[in-house]
């Protein structure tokens, strides 16, 4: 574990408007700027709504983004961002459409594509629009970070780009923008943005300038996440949901994620499970897993969400395999549709995502992997 002495970046996009009824600031904001194109990226329910950004001049709605969208998915986006010639991108909803417009944003007008950009620090030239992130949901923390994640249809791999250009001018998070959305969504984003949390805090590279935002935004999680499920127009719950997202999203840059999210994605790239449902599945199997690396930490975790701590790595799974159920999460591969004789192939593609493997405090070897997923069938 990294301490006070190790050097870290830090990074935030260059303004952050936070707070129940926020959304129309992106006009102001884009007026202000002298924006007169505009591409808002959007899912279909989002798309109907962009008018509560409060955006003048030429807007132009792609609302076709889908969930774990891939690489064709990106080049429908490029070709209406091209055509859109805005000096203005605003990715409107979850993860997915944030993602697109990171890269639109960065790839639109650039000499180079995709294949160019993967990796990290491979962008070689400032974008030429503007970018503005507005979350809907509160899960994936994109709005504050610089990675963009697209899957490749033939490798069934997650295609991650990293650049400091990929780092949004505005993040705009209105916690009202959350409030449709439904109890299973809600909860498992709500995991989705513990685990980025946890996994940072336990990381091997973690630091205290980020473990802090990492427990809070735990704690916040332990506080308001069954309130928002039970009560979707919760206002206070749904504004600590937002922040535990936002803080999450601070430790996606400087730390990132660790095995968690290497087992969770193969979930998604194959079978098609959302990213939040994906990752509250396998967060109570990692997070007792790594325990015996982290035990100190990991009973921080548990006081955090106001779960009992124990030295048990039995106890432990069975607070946070509770704490999610208890949600209505699915917690079982073959309740969402995986076939038992692919978990060997989803450990061979989980092992060789080292990006995050080697953060994890504790060694995950294949059979570790695959003893992780056939506990979870």
């Amino acid at each position: 574990m990294n301490n006070l002495e190790t050097p870290i970046s830090l990074v935030r996009p260059g303004l952050i408007e936070f707070g129940t009824g926020v959304a129309a600031r992106l006009g102001a904001w884009a007026a202000g700027k002298r924006y007169r194109r505009v591409l808002v990226i959007s899912d279909a329910f989002n798309a109907t709504r962009t008018g509560v950004l409060g955006l003048s001049g030429e807007v132009t709605v792609y609302g076709d983004v889908k969930a774990e969208p891939d690489t064709s998915d990106l080049d429908r986006v490029l070709r209406v961002a091209e055509d859109a010639e805005a000096d203005l991108i605003v990715g409107f909803g979850g993860g997915s459409a944030m993602d697109l417009a990171k890269l639109a944003a960065v790839l639109v007008g650039s000499s180079q594509r995709l294949a160019d950009v993967v990796g990290a620090g491979k962008v070689a030239e400032p974008r030429k629009a503007a970018l503005a992130q507005v979350p809907t949901t509160s899960g994936t923390g994109s709005e504050a970070g610089i990675r963009a994640l697209v899957t490749d249809p033939e490798t069934k791999a997650k295609l991650a780009v990293e650049s400091i250009h990929m780092l949004g001018d505005i993040a705009v998070i209105d916690p009202a923008l959350t409030f449709t959305v439904p109890p299973k969504v809600t909860a498992a984003t709500g995991v989705d943005a513990l685990a980025h949390c946890v996994e940072a805090f336990t990381n091997r590279k973690a630091h205290p300038a980020i473990d802090i935002y990492a427990i809070e935004g735990a704690r916040l999680v332990g506080r308001y996440l069954a309130r928002a499920v039970r009560d979707g127009g919760d206002a206070e719950a749904r504004a600590g949901l937002s922040l535990a997202s936002l803080y999450g999203g601070y430790c996606l840059g400087p730390v990132n994620t660790a095995g968690g999210h290497a087992l969770a994605y193969p979930l998604g790239t194959r079978w098609h499970v959302a990213h939040g449902a994906a990752n509250a599945l396998i967060f109570p199997h990692v997070l007792a897993f790594n325990t015996p690396a982290v035990p100190e930490k990991t009973r921080t975790v548990l006081e955090a969400l106001g779960l009992p701590a124990s030295e048990s790595v039995e106890s432990i799974f069975d607070a946070a395999h509770g704490f999610c159920a208890s949600l209505g999460i699915e917690m079982k591969l073959r309740q969402l549709g995986v076939l038992a004789n692919d978990l060997g192939t989803m450990a061979d593609d989980a092992f060789a995502i080292r990006r995050l493997l080697d953060n994890n405090p504790r060694d995950l070897s294949r059979a570790d992997i695959l003893a992780i997923y056939e506990a979870a069938f």
